[in-house]
């Protein structure tokens, strides 16, 4: 099954073998003690008015939605293989843009899975507006995307180099 760039999460191989553990732990050793919170809860009676048990099903809840999206993100990575380096803006790159094309007004940062975020340097995911704008330019095109309040914003791609940690 071939992935489009969209769906595609760009991701080092420390990111994926993280996410990895902590899927495999949350598949496991967690699943066994959330289980076994459940089961004593289920032990002290009435259901209905007891609170560890509503903490210890809420508990699974969160774990289980956990498991989904790092399965779903995990199978759609793209695991070590940084960009090319040709000025085109996609994941994995360091992107630099000039806001309304003033080039003293401007934003560098890398364009990843929020998975990947690091304190190094801010990231934007390709989904977000900023990211669906600039995913595709090359370096020296305007892009253009659209504000929480529903105003557009145009901004000029100054760099776009593959992130290198």
């Amino acid at each position: 099954m071939t992935q489009t760039s969209e769906n595609v999460t760009w991701l080092t191989q420390e990111a994926y073998n993280q996410l990895k553990a902590e899927l495999e732990y949350l598949s496991g050793p967690a699943r066994t003690e959330i289980a076994k919170k459940i089961e004593a809860a289920r032990e002290e009676g009435d259901l209905r008015e007891n609170g560890g048990y509503h903490a210890a099903k809420e508990e699974q809840g969160k774990a289980e939605l956990r498991v989904r999206q790092l399965t779903q993100l995990l199978e759609t990575a793209k695991v070590g293989e940084a960009p090319a380096d040709d000025g085109i803006v996609e994941p994995g790159m360091v992107v630099t843009i000039a806001f309304d094309g003033d080039e003293d007004d401007t934003l560098t940062f890398l364009m990843a899975s929020r998975e990947y975020a690091s304190s190094d340097i801010e990231t934007y995911s390709p989904q977000s507006p900023l990211g669906t704008g600039v995913n595709g330019k090359k370096v020296g095109d305007t892009a253009e995307y659209e504000l929480p309040n529903g105003n557009t914003a145009s901004v000029k791609i100054l760099n776009a180099k593959p992130y290198t940690g």
